[in-house]
């Protein structure tokens, strides 16, 4: 969702071209038809190609897996309409998806070899920019970078803009203490202009405790003057009902996300079933691996679509902590290692006075350590 790579990729979309069917023969020109017809279906695959090229701006910045339809000489991989689908079943909805993919993986898809998947592999490469750029290039694409308001301008203040486009930023605290009502505030403000902290753009609701309710986004709609079926009609809710559905789920947000513009995924939360599908030491291996999965498959959607990928994370107590009983109840996110290394962004909250609470930074490669204060009205996330 940067500015600069939706000025690079703005509408690789592709788009139908009329040279798709070949012309109807009369009298004896039959058998010239049959000749003609692979050229002219190949001429059409061309065009489509070039269409892409000249794709409108409104659309989502993503290439279609159509593009592989080309010859090899026009930057395609020569796949059917039959290795396409073998590909949208395999849960790879766009170009970019196989060019992130390990090659070994692309290999393992039903219908597709490995002369295939080097075809797409190198198509991939061509159509899908990947190099190395300066610190300088680097620097100018993080300042064109859109970044999400939370709702409070303090909490925005101390994330330096707000919840980052392209990254996984988590929240994890105990009960009660705003996670889940970020959540629902962002659904509207991601719907924004971009001037006023928003992307114009919709949002993916993954629920898997049963805590989203779309009252909510009536009220905060109310609060931004906003029309409130049209937030409503741009939030998209799935529930979840176990870790492997979850999963699933990512799968399908990956094609929703290629149909339409979308600049938010929540997942809230992110442990939760995972702590009650895989319980004991017994299964404690095999759970990390699972999250480990789920996560890589989260930061792959933020990096192939651009979207803010927002997770809530469960806390556990430490009864056995060295700090002081003053102190209060010691407590660390559900995850360990896993899920730490795998957030770019991790904030704590924390219960205040009333409808007060905290946010600290607890881990960021660019923030430094803070805290600021918000609180919950009915209109959602605001200044004290």
């Amino acid at each position: 969702a940067m500015a600069e790579q939706q000025e690079a990729r703005p509408a690789k979309r592709i788009r139908r071209g009329a040279g798709n069917a070949p012309g109807n023969n009369e009298g004896g020109d039959g058998a010239i038809a049959q000749v003609e017809a692979p050229q002219a279906q190949a001429q059409g695959v061309v065009a489509e190609a070039q269409a892409a090229e000249q794709g409108a701006t409104d659309e989502p910045g993503i290439t279609r897996l159509d593009r592989l339809c080309a010859p090899v000489e026009h930057s395609g991989a020569g796949l059917s309409k039959g290795d396409l689908n073998n590909l949208v079943q395999a849960g790879i909805h766009c170009v970019e998806t196989a060019a992130f993919m390990p090659l070994r993986k692309l290999e393992q898809v039903h219908g597709i070899g490995q002369i295939k998947a080097a075809r797409i592999m190198a198509a991939a490469k061509q159509l899908v920019p990947m190099r190395m750029v300066s610190a300088a290039e680097m620097l100018q694409m993080r300042n064109n970078m859109v970044q999400l308001s939370t709702g409070s301008s303090q909490l925005d203040g101390l994330l330096r803009g707000g919840v980052e486009t392209g990254q996984i930023t988590e929240i994890f605290g105990e009960f009660r203490c705003g996670k889940t009502q970020l959540c629902h505030t962002m659904c509207v403000t991601c719907q924004l202009p971009i001037e006023k902290g928003g992307a114009e753009s919709k949002a993916l609701y993954i629920d898997t405790e049963g805590t989203f309710r779309p009252e909510r986004l009536v009220s905060v709609a109310k609060r931004y003057g906003l029309n409130e079926q049209d937030v409503l009609e741009n939030v998209t809710c799935a529930r979840a009902y176990n870790a492997e559905h979850q999963e699933k789920l990512l799968v399908e947000a990956a094609a929703v996300f290629c149909e339409s513009r979308y600049a938010l995924l929540i997942v809230d939360s992110a442990t939760g079933l995972f702590r009650t599908d895989y319980i004991g030491r017994s299964e404690l291996a095999d759970r990390q691996q699972a999250l480990n999965k789920f996560l890589r498959i989260l930061q792959r959607i933020a990096d192939e679509h651009g979207v803010a990928v927002l997770i809530t994370n469960q806390v556990m107590a430490t009864p056995d902590s060295s700090a002081p009983s003053f102190m209060g109840p010691q407590i660390k996110p559900i995850g360990g290692h896993i899920i730490g290394h795998a957030s770019q962004t991790r904030l704590m909250f924390r219960k205040g006075k009333g409808e007060q609470r905290i946010c600290k930074i607890y881990d960021s490669p660019h923030l430094p350590e803070g805290e600021a204060v918000f609180a919950i009205s009915e209109g959602g996330i605001r200044d004290p």
